[in-house]
């Protein structure tokens, strides 16, 4: 598979000496689901942001598909994603309907592509748009607030898709119904997507590929099985954090 996003000995600094991201460099693969682990603050949204030129690195070059990104239209560039956030960064005074085209509105779609579009993706993420589509944000639960936020996000049926905890604000039924939709949802898709998280399980679940940063470094870059096999102290620290709650019940 080929490369469609290419991070190139990437660094971004706020100040001498204080690094947010020290010398990454991979490639990620078209059509597979990248996650990134790590701490708070050790460079996940940073990483994902520079992707959409949200930031700017100072040093180093990122690649879509072989061309810098910097050298590329900066709303061409950020149409070909979507992006999704925790609480889906709705718009409260939108109907749902609206929220989800607002991207093909703003592209100057017609009404009749426009509705038609957010009735699919409506139903494509679990929502009946007979129901749902003429409500507000304040009418949904967070967990419906989400599934607009991400059909929003694949409205324009971009290439890529930045996840930034997408997931991180609900409870943990509602986060297992939303990440077997998901996982269900980009298997027919086949899109390349970036996933932060801060959960483990959620990465082995949806990711082919993780990630983990410390302090704005790549410390590992493993498929699901080899993380959990690694005797890699960052990984192993991570892997045990999340499996504390099993030990203590064999304790018991």
């Amino acid at each position: 598979m080929s490369a469609v996003i290419e991070f190139r000995d990437v660094s971004l600094a706020l100040a001498p000496g204080r690094l947010l991201l020290d010398r990454i460099s991979l490639a990620l693969e078209e059509g597979t689901t990248t996650a990134i682990l790590g701490r708070s603050g050790s460079g996940k949204t940073t990483l994902l942001r520079t992707i959409n030129r949200l930031l700017k690195p100072t040093n180093g070059e990122i690649l879509m598909r072989g061309t810098n990104l910097e050298a590329t239209d900066l709303i061409a560039a950020r149409r070909s994603m979507g992006y999704v956030i925790q609480e889906g960064g709705l718009f409260p005074h939108f109907t749902v309907e609206r929220n989800i085209a607002v991207v093909l509105e703003a592209q100057g779609r017609s009404p009749e592509e426009r509705k038609g579009r957010s009735r699919e993706l409506s139903q494509a993420v679990g929502l009946d748009p007979e129901i749902y589509l003429h409500r507000y944000p304040h009418q949904l639960s967070g967990g419906q607030r989400q599934r607009v936020g991400l059909a929003r996000a694949l409205a324009a049926d971009p290439e890529i898709l930045l996840m930034d905890e997408p997931f991180g604000a609900l409870d943990p039924l509602t986060r297992a119904e939303m990440q077997d939709m998901l996982r269900t949802l980009l298997l027919q898709l086949k899109k390349t997507v970036v996933l932060v998280t801060h959960d483990l399980d959620e990465a082995l679940y949806l990711a082919q590929r993780i990630l983990l940063l410390s302090d704005g470094k790549l410390i590992a870059d493993l498929d699901p099985a080899a993380f959990l096999r690694s005797d890699q102290r960052e990984v192993v620290d991570y892997v045990r954090a999340f499996h504390r709650g099993s030990r203590a019940v064999e304790r018991s």
